[in-house]
């Protein structure tokens, strides 16, 4: 029994993650190599390597020929006469198996036969990381910072390294080599250099996985997360649903005093999050969408995808949010495009009507019509006249 060959299988098999029987077929395909620089052709070569042991041979099947003077191929043909040293039952036209001795191998042909045996192992290498980092394709995963390459970033993931482009850092985030970093696997392509995988930190889904990795309740299916929206290393936005009534979605996805929150916001440098409950009305999801600002009332048009939006003079700014991105984030997450005024501006603008606010009132029943805000007081709060 070949122990050493054997050991060294296993070793391989262990740290590389490559089957036995692959490398098995690498080590045989090497045989038949060697023996083809040696002996000048491998269509007749037959290599038999046995699992068990490791026990090796190399054969050449040759054709039984009468004389020497017959034999047109050393190769592929073999006289009577020495066909009976190795076969006492031959005869001519049999087809017979000659052992090849692989110590008669010259050195160029036994480097050969190694050089085939590391290629493989390289090739299946290359094979068992891209495959094992494609399945991790649209997910999170933590590596190391290794180094700047220019303006992106080299990031060691255990056994592959991938890159951080510049187009997918949050900006002001500036990170030491050997800093441990969460990032989003945004594509995995295989070359012949081995896997090429690019990341990501700027990618809302890197948001939504880590609530998923924080919160039981999403990863179990009770909370879902509905959308979400995201400017990275300022603010984003996610709307969730809970499938069991008596789980709040909000407080499963902000924690005890807001434990698991804070780790993602931790994660993300400060990043802001605003949580909010999903809902089937848009009104009612277009008012969560821009908390923390208070709203009068909600004009949604599902068909054209609009609304229109009326708050306090007072809110007016935090609803808009600085340079626009609390509205810009809510029109993202509902999908809508919001149109914001004030009172005042809603009370001046053209074409706003109190018959148009009422209209938009009978469409409502009167417990949806209450979840609006859409109130005779608030209408009374408007001062709008019929013109």
């Amino acid at each position: 029994m070949n122990k050493e060959l054997m050991e060294a299988l296993d070793i391989l098999e262990k740290e590389k993650e490559i089957s036995k029987e692959t490398l098995f077929e690498a080590i045989e395909n090497s045989l038949v190599t060697a023996c083809k620089n040696h002996f000048g052709k491998a269509d007749n070569i037959k290599v038999e390597i046995n699992r068990e042991t490791c026990d090796f041979l190399c054969y050449a099947e040759k054709e039984v020929v009468e004389t020497k003077d017959d034999v047109e191929d050393d190769c592929l043909q073999i006289a009577l006469e020495d066909a009976k040293a190795v076969s006492k039952k031959a005869k001519v036209g049999d087809i017979l198996n000659v052992e090849i001795k692989s110590k008669e191998f010259g050195r160029i042909a036994t480097m050969n036969a190694k050089n085939v045996i590391l290629q493989k192992i390289r090739e299946e290498e290359r094979s068992v990381i891209y495959n094992q980092y494609y399945e991790k394709e649209k997910d999170v995963v933590t590596g190391v910072v290794q180094r700047y390459v220019g303006r992106n970033i080299s990031i060691n993931l255990g056994k592959a390294d991938a890159m951080l482009a510049e187009s997918e850092q949050v900006k002001g985030e500036v990170f030491k080599p050997t800093e441990r970093i969460k990032v989003y696997i945004l594509e995995v392509k295989n070359t012949p250099k081995g896997p090429r995988i690019n990341v990501s930190r700027t990618h809302p889904e890197l948001v939504k996985r880590l609530f998923e990795s924080e919160v039981t309740e999403i990863k179990d299916g009770t909370v879902e997360i509905k959308s979400i929206a995201r400017e990275a290393g300022s603010r984003t936005k996610i709307a969730v649903w809970s499938n069991n009534p008596n789980v709040d979605a909000v407080g499963a996805c902000v924690g005890m005093n807001g434990a698991r929150v804070n780790a993602i916001v931790e994660e993300l440098r400060g990043e802001k999050i605003d949580i909010v409950n999903w809902d089937e009305n848009p009104g009612n999801l277009i008012q969560n969408a821009l908390s923390p600002a208070k709203i009068v009332a909600v004009f949604a048009d599902p068909d054209e995808k609009t609304a229109k939006v009326v708050v306090p003079d007072y809110q007016l700014s935090l609803a808009i949010g600085k340079e626009g991105q609390n509205a810009r984030l809510a029109a993202r997450l509902t999908g809508y495009k919001i149109d914001i005024k004030s009172e005042t501006q809603a009370k001046d603008a053209p074409g706003f009507r109190y018959e148009d606010y009422m209209d938009e009132y009978d469409e409502y029943d009167d417990e949806e019509y209450v979840e609006e805000g859409y109130e005779e007081s608030d209408a009374e709060a408007f001062d709008i006249e019929n013109e």
